[in-house]
């Protein structure tokens, strides 16, 4: 047989050395004419055909259900179910391999991830992919840059001075350590002094406002540079039984990596950006700190870390950020008597890499604003745009007028968008349902949304309005067929939010601003769903996963685009998906068009 066989395409990727062999020996090359049908409905087959060259369709009826092409495999479930249910086509010339049905049995028994990726139901494939990427989480996480972590900045000391003058720098500083330069010596020489030389400093004679740092300081220091991994950095602190390394690169000295740092950055180095963030001054620093977020990010993302737990992460971490920049921006009162809120993807805790702003202010009754409050307002949102945050081209921003009034006059806004509503009111409205509040009162969110909740009727006439959101994008349907489709098309660029992500993620309205609302997180308001009644089971299920789903594939093409310095868009060239996740976003785009359909038979939509 050839040694050709691709084994980093799905699902061979997972296969033991020793599995790969028992491919090897068990597989032929077979050909097949343009219109040749390679499998017919109702067909006990005996091979899994592996694509080497052209493409083959899967057709049900008329219908064509599937698309296969290079280095894809068809029909795994056939095959174990020893009975083809769809017709499979040669729709110009194949090459493919034909694996025998006793190994394909054999590797199946042997290895469960392969046995899910070939033939299980969508929620048992992500979950073999994700129980994959677990196992190089750490390992990636050491493989992370020492600049990825967080150095620590150094302040320096003469070696002639007092170690009482040290231990005020090292309170005003908030620092466990300084370096020492130590200038008299020939040649010069750097040493460090930590907190704990102060247990000696004063068992020392000498007293303390005349004995110098310099003769307590140790000079045999342990340095490593920004490019070396975080796991050798680890090794070099167990080696030499240090709590500390100093960041050089030739004569620059970057910072001070301490162990504290170094292990929440293996365990949950969000920490250290929280902290940052809160201690941060001003909003050149907030700055900084915002880029680090991103890094964490596409950390996270490389470390196999699952997708809805990065979103979590991202949700708390902005939420802290955007706190720190209203807190910096408006005086203390304003922020006492007024409540920051962020709506869409961000308020649903959905948001990975930065996307518009989406914000709102909540002033207390009574409350006298302060007369530069538009120029206030202006500033955040202009800090917000420094940051990495672009404006939103709807102008959802407390830096519009429309978006920020009294808890009074916001609660009759909404009430408005919902008892007269007009396409851009509900869409308003739909915006302002996913609301979570980062900073002030947040009790004038929530009087604003009880207000709101108590005025919901949820009669079929006005879901009907909110289900009609699916439609938001029109022809976005049409990537179904694109997808399926060979040829150009596969070369086009797919908007992950027009075509799944954004039916998934707001369609929630659907079921009314009553039961469903107290929940933000999609995720949870289909679990809400499912236990009323609402939603099957599995749909429920089916949702999620895919909703994660393409929240993974958003975030992997966001990524791509930040490393080829290109601005975020959340799109995808079809083309360049591996066989996996081509599989996979068939089967999720195969549960957002079940879902658009129980939608429209459900509020019968094509008749609103």
């Amino acid at each position: 047989m050839p040694s050709a066989f691709n084994f980093s395409a799905s699902p061979f990727d997972c296969l033991s050395p020793q599995e790969q062999r028992l491919v090897r020996d068990s597989v032929d090359i077979a050909y097949f004419p343009e219109g040749d049908t390679i499998l017919d409905m109702g067909a006990k087959p005996t091979h899994l055909f592996v694509i080497i060259k052209g493409y083959v369709q899967q057709r049900d009826d008329n219908d064509v259900v599937g698309t296969y092409g290079p280095d894809d495999c068809f029909d795994g479930r056939g095959l174990v179910a020893e009975k083809v249910s769809s017709r499979f086509v040669a729709t110009e010339e194949v090459i493919a391999y034909q694996l025998a049905k006793q190994a394909v049995s054999e590797l199946i028994a042997s290895n469960a991830t392969f046995g899910s990726l070939l033939f299980s139901d969508l929620s048992k494939k992500l979950s073999a992919v994700a129980e994959q990427k677990a196992k190089h989480e750490m390992q990636s996480l050491t493989m992370a840059r020492v600049d990825e972590a967080f150095i620590r900045p150094a302040h320096f000391v003469e070696a002639r001075l007092d170690i009482l003058s040290v231990a005020r720098v090292l309170g005003e500083q908030r620092t466990n350590c300084v370096l020492v330069r130590d200038q008299a010596s020939q040649p010069a020489r750097l040493g460090i002094f930590t907190v704990t030389g102060l247990q000696k400093a004063v068992l020392h004679p000498t007293p303390l406002a005349q004995l110098a740092v310099g003769e307590l300081a140790a000079f045999n220091l342990i340095t490593v540079r920004p490019s070396e991994l975080v796991g050798d950095a680890l090794a070099t602190m167990l080696r030499h039984k240090v709590h500390r390394l100093v960041v050089t690169e030739g004569d620059v000295i970057h910072g001070v990596l301490e162990s504290l740092d170094l292990f929440s950055f293996l365990s949950n180095h969000s920490y250290l950006i929280n902290l940052q963030i809160s201690e941060a001054t001003d909003l050149e620093s907030l700055g900084k700190v915002a880029n680090q977020i991103t890094r964490l990010i596409e950390l996270l993302h490389r470390s196999g870390t699952k997708v809805h737990h990065i979103a979590s992460v991202v949700q708390e971490l902005n939420a802290k950020l955007f706190e720190r920049t209203w807190q910096l921006v408006a005086p203390a009162e304003l922020v006492a008597n007024s409540c920051l809120f962020v709506m869409g993807s961000e308020g649903r805790g959905e948001q990975l890499l930065k996307t518009d702003q989406d914000n709102g202010l909540i002033l207390r009754d009574g409350f006298e604003a302060p007369h530069d409050l538009e120029a206030i307002c202006q500033n955040f949102s202009k800090a917000l745009g420094d940051f990495g945050y672009p404006p939103c081209p709807g102008n959802i921003m407390i830096s519009n007028p429309q978006w920020r009034g009294s808890a009074s006059d916001f609660a009759r806004t909404v009430r408005q968008w919902l008892m007269m509503p007009t396409p851009d009111s509900l869409m308003a409205l739909a915006i302002f349902v996913d609301a979570h509040g980062v900073c002030g009162d947040l009790g004038l969110l929530a009087t604003v949304q009880d207000s709101l909740r108590q005025l919901a009727t949820d009669n079929d006439a006005m879901l009907a309005r909110f289900a009609s959101a699916i439609d938001a994008f029109p022809g976005s349907g049409g990537w179904w067929n694109r997808l399926l489709a060979i040829g150009d098309a596969a070369d086009d660029q797919l908007d992950i939010k027009k075509s799944g992500h954004f039916s998934a993620g707001t369609w929630n309205p659907c079921h009314g601003p009553g039961a469903a609302s107290q929940e933000t997180r999609t995720s949870s308001r289909i679990s809400a769903l499912v236990a009323a009644g609402k939603l099957t089971a599995e749909m429920g299920a089916d949702l999620i996963d895919s909703l994660h789903f393409f929240m993974g594939l958003k975030l992997k093409a966001g990524l791509t685009e930040i490393a080829m310095d290109k601005p975020v868009t959340g799109t995808l060239v079809v083309a360049k998906l591996s066989s996996l996740d081509r599989d996979l976003l068939k089967d999720t785009l195969n549960v957002v068009k079940r879902f658009k359909l129980l939608m429209r038979q459900r509020f019968h939509l094509d008749a609103v």
